[in-house]
């Protein structure tokens, strides 16, 4: 990997690892659904400009269903689930439970994309399965019904980004492939129009609730949607670019480093020993995973051995 490789991938990193930091800041005032609606219409805008500057071309060739529902399915459901959470869980928490993204992977790709799964993968689930474990039963947040929503939905959004990948691969890639930058500009319009109708549910039934003139909360959202989502994106297909599908996939092990730092810099959040334990079982998972070589495989179920 080269310097500016390694300085992209640190860069994307603080970004993704920031958003938990302004999901915090943005959600108790704007709500859950308006958090995260607009930070994919401001995403989006932001993809238009930038996508207008680098004079890309429009061309869908008929996949612009196909990357509105990779929107939905890849950035609408995990952001408005990220948002829900943010109201019961400090930053650097909802991080260490992003990071079971490839987790959800294993386990989604063996249930419904026969994908075979290897003795290291299985391992690398259980030891993941445990970090969470871990994080949830002894970090600084007090067990009951708001860490146990807040934990539910990190899982699936993690759930949804495991899912991601796949129908990207099937809806996509086997389809003749797609400019990964117009996948990502139709995502966030996909995710946005799905938002929107929650947004303003929202809005109508509590606006009393909602706080709309704060600016250091705009300021969090304009921060979320143009750093956190649109150069975030396009930071990320430029590495998969350089650098091919996998290695890319270790910016899953340093996010959570970045928001348990930016929630105890700016936040004051508490780092305890469990983020340590929690975040290093669920380091090691992702390492058998994503990493180690397979060489065992086992049949996933509904797959005749041979």
């Amino acid at each position: 990997m080269s310097i500016i490789s390694l300085g992209r991938l640190l860069l994307l990193s603080a970004l993704w690892g920031a958003s938990f930091l302004f999901m915090r800041i943005a959600t108790p005032a704007l709500g859950a659904f308006p958090t995260a609606f607009f930070r994919v219409l401001l995403g989006a805008l932001g993809l238009v400009v930038i996508l207008a500057l680098m004079r890309a071309r429009w061309r869908f060739n008929g996949k612009l269903g196909a990357t509105l529902a990779i929107g939905m399915i890849n950035s609408g459901i995990p952001f408005g689930m990220f948002c829900i959470a943010a109201q019961y869980l400090p930053a650097g928490y909802s991080a260490m439970l992003n990071a079971s993204t490839p987790l959800m992977g294993v386990v989604i790709g063996a249930l419904f994309f026969q994908e075979r799964l290897t003795r290291d993968r299985l391992i690398g689930v259980a030891l993941g399965v445990l970090g969470v474990g871990v994080l949830v039963g002894t970090g600084p947040v007090a067990i009951g019904n708001g860490l146990l929503i807040g934990a539910v939905a990190c899982l699936a959004a993690a759930a949804c980004y495991g899912l991601g990948g796949f129908v990207v691969k099937r809806w996509i890639a086997e389809r003749g492939g797609l400019d990964s930058r117009l996948i990502a500009l139709g995502s966030q319009f996909g995710a946005t129009l799905l938002l929107a109708p929650f947004m303003l549910g929202q809005v109508a039934l509590a606006p009393q609730a909602l706080v709309w003139d704060d600016t250091g909360v705009w300021w969090a959202m304009l921060a979320l949607g143009i750093g956190c989502t649109s150069l975030a994106y396009l930071l990320y297909f430029r590495l998969v670019e350089d650098l091919g599908p996998i290695k890319p996939l270790t910016v899953t092990m340093l996010v959570p480093l970045f928001g348990v730092l930016w929630g105890a810099l700016f936040l004051g959040e508490k780092v305890t020993w469990a983020h340590a334990a929690g975040g290093l079982l669920i380091g090691l998972a992702l390492w058998l995973i994503l990493f180690k070589r397979h060489r065992t495989t086992l049949t996933p179920p509904g797959e005749n051995s041979a």
